[in-house]
């Protein structure tokens, strides 16, 4: 079994620490590798290699510094097949989820490198009599980012191509549940040409991350997980006087109303709903049926549910695969059974299902909960698994009113054939991510990862210019030259 390593300073190197934890497959629950759970002291290394790293990269143009960027994008190209397979392997998700992961990878790398446009400031002539302003942007010197389980392949990229572009050397926590998709991509990293230092990967846990959040050499920190967790980092990195963006968990509804096209928002929602077995901060939860759009879609979503095929990720036409972990699993039966102990209707039950083959997988199949009392924990809490709860509104009013009263605000969606109806939602709803007949409003690389309430601690988010601006710091110049300074030749 593979004891996993760091990568620091342009190398590999073995984790000093004492302890580790398994790596497993969620589909045949067998051990893939040994991840470490790396010390302060590990994080120290990167640190201080960083550091020394950043003096150089810093002063290298910025035409130059993305060159290994246009290296990379090519090398996750070829190697998208490889790198989806892992991730397919320790997180569960089916082949094609893995490979469109990768694709969304490359769309970050590729605005990323345009950062010589991307970084320029502004000015001002004459702003008083013979003076001058202007405002430039420069690094930060050392950032990190602590990424989650559920997108090993993609997440990172919305912070390390803007990171490194922008001038600032890098250190990457993955998640210890799918530490070996870093590993791979790390490998990529290694051939693309970085200099030593400027891009880092350290494995571990809690205290791994704690020893991030604590030391004074990382400026900035970047994070992505559960509201919980978020608020613990933002709360921990800000008191150590760090620039942070952590983003948080998630209830997602979506509005469906009469002039929906049923068809058509059923097969969207099917795909939203139990897309990666639901563990995705873009998942739709929560469904909110408007008049008599309540019966037709109850019918065709519980057949959509039911029809959905399970099994693992690497294997033909599977459609969705297993929890990341057995507790995760039992959280998910928990969540359902109290649900249906609070009034909910269980019209398709996912528990309990088992899969050929695959009986030691953390699996639970499709579910459907109608008449969820909006109050019920069902209702409102994240439950980062296949399970879509219905509630049902008389008024597209009511159906805004129960949108908004959620403390999340990550995602809403509306499928609607009206366009007034369409934007008075776009318009009214509390949420950073709106989609309009789509039901995974996830923005491409050129905008900003959006997030409100308790799914953000930050002021600027993943990706675009909301990236550069998080990885820079402004400066402003005030510039006089009188004329008798002036040599005459």
């Amino acid at each position: 079994m593979d004891r996993l390593q760091n990568f620091i300073g342009g190398e590999w190197r073995r984790s000093s620490a004492k302890e580790s934890l398994n790596v497993v497959n969620p589909a045949s629950a067998k051990v893939l590798a040994e991840v470490p759970l790396s010390p302060a002291a590990d994080v120290n290394a990167a640190v201080e290699v960083a550091e020394r790293a950043f003096v150089d990269w810093r002063r290298t143009p910025v035409v130059e510094r993305i060159q290994p960027l246009f290296r990379l994008k090519t090398l996750l190209e070829q190697h998208r097949d490889e790198v989806a397979l892992s991730i397919t392997d320790e997180c569960g998700k089916t082949l094609a989820e893995s490979r469109a992961e990768i694709v969304r990878a490359v769309e970050n790398v590729e605005t990323a490198t345009a950062m010589p446009l991307l970084i320029q400031g502004t000015n001002c002539e004459d702003v008083a009599a013979g003076i001058d302003e202007h405002m430039i942007r420069q690094p930060l010197g050392v950032a990190a980012a602590i990424v989650p389980f559920n997108f090993p392949g993609m997440i990172p990229f919305w912070f390390l191509p803007y990171a490194v572009a922008a001038g600032n050397c890098f250190l990457l926590k993955p998640s210890e549940r799918v530490p070996i998709t870093s590993q791979k991509i790390f490998r990529l990293i290694e051939q693309a040409g970085f200099p030593p230092g400027v891009v880092q990967l350290v494995n571990g846990g809690r205290d791994t991350v704690n020893a991030i959040l604590d030391h004074p050499g990382i400026r900035a920190v970047s994070f992505v997980g559960s509201t919980a967790t978020a608020r613990y980092i933002y709360s921990r990195a800000a008191a150590n006087g760090k620039r942070a963006q952590c983003q948080g968990g998630a209830k997602n509804p979506v509005v469906v109303m009469p002039d929906a096209d049923m068809e058509m928002a059923t097969r969207i929602l099917a795909d939203s709903a139990f897309g990666c077995a639901g563990q995705r901060c873009l998942a739709i939860s929560v469904a909110i049926t408007v008049g008599g759009a309540g019966p037709a879609f109850t019918e065709q979503i519980a057949a959509a549910a039911r029809n959905r095929k399970t099994g693992s990720g690497a294997a033909p036409g599977v459609e969705m695969g297993p929890l990341i972990s057995a507790e995760s699993k039992a959280r998910v039966e928990g969540l359902i059974a109290k649900a249906a102990q609070a009034g909910a209707r269980v019209v398709v039950d996912g528990r309990g299902g088992k899969v050929p083959d695959y009986e030691d997988g953390y699996f639970v199949l499709p579910t459907v909960l109608d008449d969820v009392p909006p109050d019920s924990e069902a209702a409102r809490t994240e439950i980062f698994g296949p399970v879509l709860s219905l509630i049902h509104a008389r008024t597209i009013e009511e159906a805004i009113a129960l949108v908004n009263a959620r403390s999340y605000g990550n995602m809403a969606c509306i499928f609607t054939t009206d366009g007034a109806n369409a934007r008075r939602f776009r318009y009214e709803v509390n949420a950073g991510n709106v989609g309009i007949n789509v039901g995974v409003a996830a923005p491409m690389s050129t905008f900003p990862f959006s997030g409100w309430a308790e799914s953000f601690f930050g002021d600027l988010h993943a990706q675009a210019h909301h990236a550069v601006e998080f990885f820079t710091q402004t400066k402003v110049i005030v510039e006089r030259w009188p004329k008798e300074w002036s040599r005459k030749f």
